[in-house]
């Protein structure tokens, strides 16, 4: 159990790295961060998130959308997985799926009271 809580806590300082990337226009520091906390925390939902952000402002939609995916997976119930799904599915021009995506996050937010 001990050799869990460094990868973990170090895998949150990678992300917390990627959002200073990201926050300061590092795209492609802030995609390298993400990966390596994903490499050290595959379960780490908004690390998904933040890559999928940081490859869909660099330009790479499909790879922003497989990383979104990963997000939804890990976190079905939560309604900022399917809201960001639907962004990229909308920046990609596919907009049945983003329809889908941003159905499914109001139906979520709606049963958790709207918060």
């Amino acid at each position: 159990m001990a050799g869990i809580l460094p990868s973990m806590s170090e895998a949150r300082t990678h992300y917390k790295a990627g959002l200073d990337h990201f926050a300061h226009g590092r795209t492609e520091d802030a995609i390298a961060s993400y990966r390596r906390a994903i490499a050290l925390n595959a379960a780490m939902a908004m690390a998904w998130n933040g890559l999928a952000m940081a490859l869909a402002k660099h330009g790479e939609m499909e790879a922003a959308i497989e990383a979104a995916k990963h997000y939804v997976e890990l976190d079905p119930d939560e309604p900022l997985s399917h809201t960001s799904l639907s962004m990229l599915y909308q920046q990609a021009g596919m907009i049945p799926e983003a329809e889908a995506e941003k159905a499914l996050s109001m139906q979520l937010q709606m049963k958790q009271g709207g918060r």
